[in-house]
């Protein structure tokens, strides 16, 4: 293998603060934020009652997004509470994705480590997104639906052994998001990483281009579905459970006399 070519798995400890270790992964976190903070000043800053061609296509985005939300949570009051949140996520992953391909991430070192790693080729980081949305997930139910109607949903015991077993399945499978959604986005950027590593090591000058082009795309792809994910399963959260379906639907249902 070429000399200087380094893969690891885990994210390389530059210092500490406070006791707290301090990774090139964090410091990837950290630059990925300060870009976005950065970005939102400055078009907050240019924002007109006659908005220019950059003002026009982000409000054309928002519409958009806000018009997706709406259609998938069911009203406009929802999509208005959960826009912020599923968008930071998105545009986090986004940013945190595309910025490994700025020439700082492998080249800047200290100590012989690695300045920049990419947060999202961290488990940390992804273990980190996926817990933060999945209490959101299951703090929506509880708050839309009250802990007792939510808790129906997972532990059943009036409607027969099949359905309390269902309801375990369901615990288990929203338990299981922790996993899919961390796995999920750390295997894609990861692999993608390690791939242009190896090959900018024994092909360096033409195949890289198509390749980082690739996983560009594949890093929106992630953000993408980790957003939308996010807010599918808040959707299914905030529905009331499957018995209060079928009471509704025998009280709006008229009785038809037999003829």
């Amino acid at each position: 293998m070429e000399p200087g070519l380094h893969i690891t798995l885990a994210a390389e400890r530059l210092f500490t603060v406070w006791g707290f270790p301090v990774t090139n992964a964090t410091l990837g976190m950290w630059l990925a934020m300060l870009v976005l903070m950065v970005l939102g000043i400055a078009v907050s800053r240019r924002v007109s009652l006659v908005p220019g061609k950059l003002q026009n296509l982000f409000e054309m985005l928002f519409e958009y997004l806000l018009d997706l939300f709406e259609k998938t949570l069911g009203s406009r009051k929802l999509a208005l509470r959960y826009f912020p949140f599923i968008t930071t996520i998105f545009l986090f992953i986004l940013a945190a994705n595309w910025l490994e391909f700025l020439p700082i991430y492998g080249t800047l070192q200290v100590g012989g480590e690695s300045l920049f790693h990419a947060s999202t080729a961290d488990l940390n980081t992804t273990l980190a997104l996926a817990l933060i949305s999945f209490f959101v997930i299951e703090f929506s139910g509880i708050l839309t639906l009250g802990v007792l109607k939510y808790g129906s949903k997972f532990v059943n015991l009036k409607e027969g052994a099949m359905m309390f077993v269902v309801g375990l399945l369901e615990l288990i499978g929203n338990l299981a998001r922790l996993i899919s959604f961390s796995f999920r986005l750390f295997g894609a950027i990861f692999a993608g990483e390690v791939l242009l590593m190896v090959v900018g090591a024994f092909v360096p000058y033409f195949l890289p281009v198509p390749l980082m082009a690739f996983e560009a795309f594949i890093g929106l792809l992630q953000a993408a579905i980790f957003a939308i994910l996010t807010m599918a399963f808040i959707k299914i959260a905030i529905e009331p459970p499957h018995t209060a379906h079928a009471e509704n639907h025998k009280h709006q249902t008229p009785n038809h006399k037999p003829v």
